[in-house]
Formats: structure tokens, C-alpha cells, sequence
């Protein structure tokens, strides 16, 4: 199955708290791991009555400086129903801040 890949890195002294918060938001109904440095959430193919190819994740790394944020999606359109997902989330939890800038960098498959 062909993989859509994506990458964001947000400047932030608050990355660790927006990935924390993120994952926590999300641990509800999806499957997430996280410490205060990295964490991954799952989208399931499914998930919200969806009907991708295949699942999602979104790979989250936090330093003192930022946040990046990794998509691997099945395909581009699932890529970019994630991308404003995670855009329209992180704004929320950092509102003070917000809108982030979220530069999106595709890669080939």
C-alpha cells in the first residue's frame, strides 16, 4: 500500500505540554503512547465513519524549542483531513499562542 508522509515542526517552548495534552485528548477513543518527549497516536481506517485504505499515525517529538509532528497516512486525502485535525487541535490547546505556523513538508513515498 502506497504511504503519504508529512512533516510540521512548530516553534514552541511549549512543545512538551501540546504533545502531553494532545495525547491525553486523544487516548479517549484512540491508541496513544506518550512520555513528555515523544508520542503516537493511531487513526484507525475507520475512525469517525471514515473508509481509508489503511490506518494513520502521527509521531510527535518534543524539544525546548519546538514540537514536530509525523504523518504517514494511506492516502493524500486522509493526509489531509490529518494535518487539519492536528492544526485545528494544537491551536485549540495553544490558544495563547495561536495560530501556530505549521509549514507541511510531504515526502515521496
Amino acid at each position: 500500500m502506497t504511504q503519504y508522509h508529512s512533516t510540521a515542526r512548530l516553534e514552541t517552548t511549549n512543545g512538551s505540554r501540546y504533545l502531553q495534552q494532545l495525547c491525553k485528548h486523544w487516548s479517549h477513543n484512540l491508541t496513544v503512547s506518550f512520555t513528555p518527549t515523544e508520542g503516537s497516536v493511531i487513526f484507525p481506517r475507520n475512525a469517525r465513519g471514515a473508509d481509508w485504505p489503511g490506518d494513520a499515525t502521527l509521531r510527535l517529538a518534543a524539544d525546548e524549542t519546538g514540537l514536530e509532528c509525523h504523518l504517514d497516512a494511506s492516502s493524500a486525502d486522509q493526509l489531509a483531513a490529518l494535518k487539519g485535525a492536528v492544526e485545528r487541535h494544537l491551536d485549540r490547546f495553544a490558544f495563547r499562542e495561536a495560530p501556530l505556523r505549521f509549514d507541511w513538508a510531504d515526502q515521496p513515498s
